[in-house]
């Protein structure tokens, strides 16, 4: 079976099982993204890891009320997993699987940690509320001055930030004053094998993580 063939039969049997207990709006609306992702699939743009996750996570949004785009372009450069609207307010969610690069292999904690803090400071100026979903095996090595109110982030703190950031993301670097305003609100907990989604706030994540003793913070 081709790579395209087995893709599409994955998000279709996925697509199955979100619709199950959805009236004909929901089901329509998953659909249209379902066909998106095949799309982008056949440009070699999305894979199915990522989709599938997308599609559990599109499901939860638009039961809230939500509008969901996935792959959603919010300027040149970046392009969000989903892009949301509710009213007057947007949201966006970045997913993270843990994947790292072969050239990264040596260093995967610092990588991804620098990966997670240009994410938040990136794609947060864009969003009135920006979310970082994973699956609920994947505990982020979130830098932890991040996960704090802007206000309380100091000086030094801020410095240690851009130091991380500049040593992989310099295709524009990140500013001072976009680190010192960059916010998340939520993380998502997107489960595929049952097909639902728990959400958390920031701080009661940071609190989960250190209450089981786990490292959360690997700022360089």
């Amino acid at each position: 079976m081709r790579s395209g063939d087995k893709f599409e039969k994955d998000l279709s049997a996925l697509l199955r099982r979100l619709t199950r207990d959805v009236d004909t709006n929901v089901e329509n609306k998953l659909n249209m993204l379902k066909d998106w992702l095949i799309n982008l699939q056949k440009k070699n743009v999305v894979k199915i890891n990522h989709s599938v996750m997308e599609l559990v996570c599109a499901k939860h949004l638009i039961l809230k009320g939500y509008e969901v785009q996935i792959e959603y372009p919010l300027n040149d450069v970046l392009t969000c997993d989903l892009y949301s609207i509710k009213g007057y307010r947007n949201l966006v969610v970045e997913i993270e699987t843990g994947f790292i690069p072969p050239d990264q292999a040596l260093f995967p904690l610092s990588y991804i940690s620098t990966r997670l803090a240009s994410k938040i400071i990136r794609y947060s100026s864009f969003a009135g509320k920006f979310v970082l979903s994973m699956p609920p095996h994947y505990i982020l090595p979130l830098p932890e001055t991040l996960a704090k109110p802007p206000r309380k982030r100091t000086k030094e703190e801020i410095n240690k930030i851009k130091e991380l950031c500049d040593k992989y993301y310099r295709k524009p670097p990140v500013t001072v004053e976009e680190i010192r305003n960059a916010r998340i609100q939520d993380f998502y907990l997107i489960d595929v094998d049952r097909t639902r989604v728990q959400e958390i706030d920031s701080e009661a994540y940071v609190n989960l993580v250190l209450d089981k003793g786990l490292s959360f913070s690997h700022e360089l």
